[in-house]
C-alpha cells in the first residue's frame, strides 16, 4: 500500500496535463476569467428580479427607506426580499454610479473566482494526504470552467454571492476543524449569516455545516495527543480549552443572529409581524397568496415550461388553457370545469388579480385531483419537479428557445442543449462518486444537498437555478473523484507499459 501511495503521489505532481502547479492555477483562473468576461458581453441583462433589488438599493441610498414603488406611484415599505443583495447593490451604486447594474457583475466575477480558489483549498484539506495537491487542481478546473455557475456571476442576482458564501463557509469550516481559532470561526459565521441574508434557504448552510464543525472539534478534543490516520484529522498542535470554545460559540451565535434580529425588529415595527427572514411567496403583509391557485398549480406542474408559460404570468396576464399540459386534467369534465374557471378569471379586463371566489374554485379543483391521486401529488410530482431542476439543461440564461428539445425547429439549439444536459450530468455523477469515496465533510455536504432537495420538493413551480447551490459541493466532491479517476488511468497505463517492457 505504501508503494502504491508513493506512486500516486508522484503521479499527482505531473498528472494535470503535465503542467507545473503554479501554471495550472494561473491557466485555470485565466480561463475562468475569459469565460466570465465573454458571458458578461453576451448574456448580461437587467429585468425582473434585478430591477426589484435595484429599486430597493436605490431607495435606500436616496431616501433611506427599504421600499418599492407601487402602482400608485407612491413608495411603500416592503419585506418581500431579504436585505443582503439590495445592500450589496447599494454599495455598488454608491461606488460606481446609481443604477450601474454592470458594476455588480464586475464585483461578482472576481468574487466567484476567489470562491473557486477557496473550494480548491477546501478539497485539498478534505482529501487523503497522498491526493491533496492533485485534488485541489481538479477542483479548481471544475469550478473555474463550469458554465452553469459562471453565467450567474454576470447576472445581478443573489446566486453569485450565494455561491461565494457557500465556498467561504466550506473552506472556513475545514480550517476550523483542523485548527480551531477566531479567524476561521468568524469567517464561517460571516459566510453562513450572509448566505441567509441573501436568500431564506441560505440558512440551510448553517444547519448542515455547523454540526460538522462541532463534531470535528469534539473528535480533535478526543484525539488530542495522538496521530490520526492518513486522510483524517491531523493531530492538533494546540487543543483549545473548553472555555475558549464556549466563548467562541457564544460570540459567533450572537453575531450570526444579530442581523436577523435587526431585520425582524424592523419588520415588527413597520408591519407588526414576526418575520426574521422573508415570506415563502414574497408577499407583503395583507397581500393574498392565492392558496387555491397555488395548490392547483402544484397538483400538475412538473417542469420549467409550465413555470414560464403559466405560473409566472398569472395573475397579471390571461390564463391560456391551451398551454396547460394534459396532466392538468383527469377527465373531460375536469377539463371543462378548468376552462370555465379560467374564463371567469380572464373575464376581468386587466387580469391582475385572482378574485377570492375564483381562487376557491381553483382550490376545489386541486382538492379533487389530490383526493383522486394522493400518491401523485405527495410523491410523484415533487420527485419529478426535483428531477427537472437537477437534470434539465441549464440554458435558462442563454438565448435558447423554451422548447429546446424540438429538433426540427432549431437543430443547433437542440444539440447544444443536449450537450449542456450531458455536461450537467457529468458534474452530478462526479459529485456522487466523490460522496461514495467519503472524504472528510462528506456527511455535511450530503446533509446540505438532502435538506435542499427536501425543501425544493415543497415548491409549486420548478426552476433549474434553485439547484445551482449544489455546485460548490459538486466541485469539491467531483475534484476528489476526478483525481482518483485520473490516477487510476495513469497507473493502469503505467502498468501496461511496464508489462509490455518486461514482455
Amino acid at each position: 500500500m505504501e508503494a502504491v501511495s508513493s506512486s500516486q503521489s508522484k503521479a499527482g505532481r505531473g498528472v494535470l496535463f503535465g503542467l507545473a502547479p503554479v501554471l495550472s492555477v494561473a491557466l485555470a483562473l485565466t480561463s475562468g476569467l475569459v469565460l466570465r468576461l465573454w458571458m458578461l458581453k453576451k448574456f448580461f441583462e437587467v429585468r425582473g428580479d434585478p430591477l426589484v433589488y435595484g429599486t430597493l438599493a436605490k431607495n435606500l441610498l436616496l431616501y433611506g427607506r427599504y421600499a418599492l414603488i407601487g402602482t400608485d406611484g407612491q413608495m411603500h415599505p416592503t419585506l418581500i426580499r431579504l436585505p443582503g443583495y439590495p445592500l450589496f447593490l447599494a454599495v455598488c451604486f454608491r461606488l460606481f454610479g446609481m443604477e450601474n447594474y454592470a458594476s455588480a457583475a464586475w464585483v461578482q466575477i472576481p468574487l466567484e473566482l476567489v470562491g473557486c480558489v477557496l473550494l480548491a483549498d477546501f478539497a485539498r484539506r478534505i482529501a487523503p494526504a497522498a491526493h491533496r495537491t492533485g485534488t485541489a487542481h481538479c477542483t479548481l478546473w471544475l469550478a473555474a470552467l463550469c458554465p452553469f455557475t459562471a453565467v450567474y456571476s454576470v447576472e445581478p442576482l443573489t446566486e453569485a454571492l450565494t455561491l461565494f458564501m457557500l465556498a467561504l463557509g466550506l473552506w472556513s469550516a475545514a480550517r476550523f476543524s483542523e485548527r480551531p481559532g477566531w479567524g476561521p470561526a468568524l469567517w464561517f459565521t460571516f459566510a453562513v449569516s450572509f448566505a441567509a441574508l441573501l436568500r431564506p434557504d441560505g440558512a440551510l448552510v448553517a444547519i448542515a455545516l455547523a454540526p460538522a464543525v462541532v463534531m470535528g472539534l469534539s473528535r480533535k478534543q478526543h484525539a488530542a495527543g495522538t496521530q490520526a490516520p492518513s486522510g483524517e484529522f491531523p493531530a492538533p498542535q494546540r487543543r483549545p480549552s473548553n472555555l475558549k470554545v464556549a466563548r467562541m460559540a457564544v460570540v459567533c451565535v450572537l453575531l450570526a443572529l444579530t442581523p436577523f434580529g435587526a431585520w425582524g425588529w424592523r419588520n415588527w415595527q413597520v408591519f407588526h409581524v414576526i418575520e426574521p427572514l422573508a415570506p415563502r411567496y414574497a408577499n407583503d403583509p395583507g397581500q393574498t397568496t392565492y392558496p387555491g391557485w397555488q395548490r392547483w398549480v402544484k397538483s400538475w406542474c412538473l417542469d420549467f415550461v409550465s413555470t414560464y408559460d403559466v405560473y409566472w404570468p398569472v395573475p397579471g396576464s390571461p390564463l391560456n388553457v391551451s398551454k396547460l399540459p394534459g396532466r392538468a386534467f383527469d377527465s373531460p369534465a375536469q377539463f371543462a370545469e378548468t376552462a370555465a374557471v379560467a374564463e371567469d378569471y380572464n373575464d376581468r379586463d386587466d387580469a391582475t388579480d385572482i378574485l377570492p371566489d375564483v381562487d376557491a374554485r381553483f382550490g376545489k379543483l386541486a382538492s379533487e385531483r389530490i383526493a383522486a391521486h394522493p400518491l401523485r401529488y405527495y410523491v410523484g410530482l415533487p420527485l419529478g419537479r426535483l428531477a427537472d431542476m437537477a437534470l434539465r439543461p441549464r440554458v435558462e440564461n442563454l438565448n435558447i428557445d423554451l422548447d429546446w428539445w424540438v429538433y426540427a425547429r432549431h437543430k443547433a439549439e437542440t444539440r447544444f442543449s443536449w450537450a449542456y444536459a450531458g455536461l450537467n450530468l457529468i458534474y452530478l455523477l462526479l459529485g456522487i462518486a466523490g460522496l461514495w469515496l467519503q472524504p472528510r465533510f462528506w456527511r455535511a455536504m450530503a446533509a446540505y444537498m438532502l435538506l435542499r432537495c427536501a425543501l425544493l420538493m415543497t415548491i409549486e413551480a420548478p426552476e433549474t437555478r434553485y439547484t445551482i447551490e449544489f455546485f460548490p459541493m459538486l466541485f469539491a466532491l467531483g475534484g476528489v473523484a476526478l483525481y482518483r479517476l485520473m490516477n487510476w488511468v495513469w497507473l493502469s497505463v503505467f502498468k501496461m507499459k511496464a508489462s509490455a517492457g518486461r514482455g
